[in-house]
C-alpha cells in the first residue's frame, strides 16, 4: 500500500489552454479516492498524467516517496484500467491478463500462478481459455481488472470503468470493486462522472469543476456539508433545491428567511450583518421537505406528481417568484395531484444558506 499526493500540480495545452489549475490532493495508503464532476472537469487528464500517459505542465505526483514526474509508465508502479476493455481479440483470456508480465520477462509458471490468483479474485478461472469475443462486457471487463491485478501495482487508476455497462451490471460491478479493494487493500484512485457511484464507493471523494477541486471529503460529509454550491447541487439525485431569499432577518434567536409572495419562515441560526447583507440564496434537499395543505408552510402549487414506487416525487412552483422545488415523499401515495395548491415546509435545521459567490455560509446553528 502507498500513498498518492498531488502538489501544485497544472496541465497548460500548447495553444494555452488550461485544463487543471493547481490540483492538491493527499490519497492515503490503502484509500479508494473517487475524481468525480462534470464532463471536460479534468478528472480523466489527472489520472492519466498520474500515470505517465500525458505530461506535466507543473507541479510533482509523488508515490510514497518517489516523484514520479519524470518516470516513464511502466516504472511508476501502476495500472490502469481503461473504458474501453483494450482487449487483445487473438488472444485468450490467459494470454491478456499476463501479457504484461510475459513482456518483463518472468517465467512461465510465475505467469500461470499469478494469472491463477487474480481470476479466482475475480470468479473468471472458467473463462480462462476463452477469446474476448466470447465474453459479454461485464466478463471483459474483469478480464481488464484481472490484467491489471497480475501487475501488483502500487496503485490502481480506473478511468471510467464500468459507463459501457447496462445500469443492472454496473449495480452489481460497483459492488464487486468495492469488494476487491477491500481484499487488496491497495490504494485506488477511480474517475467517474456519476455522483452514485462516487457516493457509493468512495473512501472519500473529490468534486471536480472546471480544472479544479472543490472540495475533497468523505461522501456524507459533501453530502450533509457542502462547501458551496457547485458540490451541493452536484452530489445527490434529485438535486438540491435552491431558491432565492428576498430577506434575510434576525428574528430573536432564529433568522427569518423571505421568499416573495410565496410567505416565509424560520431558521434556528444566527448570520454575521456582513453575511446577511448579500444576495442569499437557500439550498435544501427533497429529501427534506414535507407538503402541507395550503396555508401552512410556502405557499406552492404543484406541477407535477411522479410515482416511483417507494417514493413519490412532487414538483412544484412557489407562488410570486415562480421558483421550481422538488420533494421527495416516501411513500407509495399523496393526496397531493397537479394543480393543487400546497404549503412547502423545509426541514429549518437541514437547510444550507449560499452567499452571491456561491460559498456556504457560516451559520451558527442555535439549538
Amino acid at each position: 500500500m502507498t500513498a498518492l499526493t498531488l502538489r501544485n500540480v497544472r496541465k497548460t495545452y500548447p495553444d494555452g489552454t488550461e485544463v487543471l489549475h493547481g490540483i492538491d490532493l493527499h490519497i492515503e495508503r490503502g484509500e479508494f479516492a473517487v475524481f468525480v464532476g462534470p464532463s471536460g472537469c479534468g478528472k480523466s487528464t489527472l489520472l492519466r498524467m498520474i500515470a505517465g500517459l500525458e505530461d506535466i505542465t507543473d507541479g510533482d505526483i509523488m508515490i510514497g516517496d518517489s516523484r514520479i514526474n519524470d518516470m516513464p509508465p511502466s516504472q511508476r508502479g501502476v495500472a490502469m484500467v481503461f473504458q474501453s476493455y483494450a482487449l487483445y481479440p487473438h488472444m485468450t483470456v490467459a494470454e491478456n491478463m499476463g501479457f504484461a508480465l510475459r513482456l518483463a520477462g518472468e517465467s512461465k509458471s510465475d505467469i500461470k500462478a499469478s494469472v491463477g490468483r487474480a481470476a479466482e479474485i475475480l470468479q473468471i478461472t472458467h473463462l480462462l481459455e476463452r477469446k474476448p469475443k466470447a465474453l459479454s462486457g461485464g466478463q471483459r471487463q474483469r478480464v481488464a481488472i484481472g490484467r491489471a491485478i497480475v501487475r501488483k501495482p502500487r496503485v490502481f487508476l480506473f478511468d471510467e470503468p464500468l459507463s459501457n455497462l447496462d445500469a443492472s451490471l454496473r449495480v452489481q460491478m460497483r459492488i464487486e470493486l468495492t469488494k476487491l479493494h477491500r481484499e487488496l487493500g491497495t490504494t485506488m484512485v477511480y474517475v467517474t462522472h456519476d455522483q452514485v457511484e462516487a457516493m457509493t464507493m468512495g473512501d472519500r471523494i473529490a468534486v471536480f469543476n472546471n480544472g479544479k477541486v472543490e472540495q475533497f471529503g468523505r461522501p456524507l460529509d459533501l453530502y450533509d456539508t457542502p462547501e458551496n454550491r457547485f458540490v451541493a447541487g452536484f452530489l445527490g439525485s434529485p438535486r438540491m433545491n435552491f431558491i432565492r431569499c428576498d430577506s434575510v432577518q434576525p428574528s430573536g434567536a432564529e433568522l427569518r428567511l423571505g421568499f416573495d409572495q410565496a410567505g416565509a419562515m424560520l431558521m434556528p441560526a444566527a448570520l454575521s450583518t456582513e453575511a446577511a447583507s448579500q444576495e442569499i440564496t437557500m439550498g435544501v434537499r427533497p429529501e427534506h421537505i414535507t407538503l402541507t395543505q395550503a396555508g401552512g408552510g410556502l405557499a406552492a402549487r404543484v406541477d407535477l406528481v411522479e410515482h416511483l414506487g417507494d417514493s413519490v416525487m412532487v414538483h412544484a412552483r412557489l407562488h410570486g417568484s415562480g421558483q421550481s422545488v422538488t420533494v421527495r415523499l416516501h411513500g407509495e401515495r399523496t393526496p397531493f395531484d397537479s394543480g393543487n395548491d400546497v404549503g412547502i415546509v423545509p426541514d429549518a435545521s437541514r437547510t444550507l444558506l449560499f452567499g452571491a459567490d456561491g460559498a456556504a455560509l457560516p451559520v451558527s446553528r442555535i439549538h
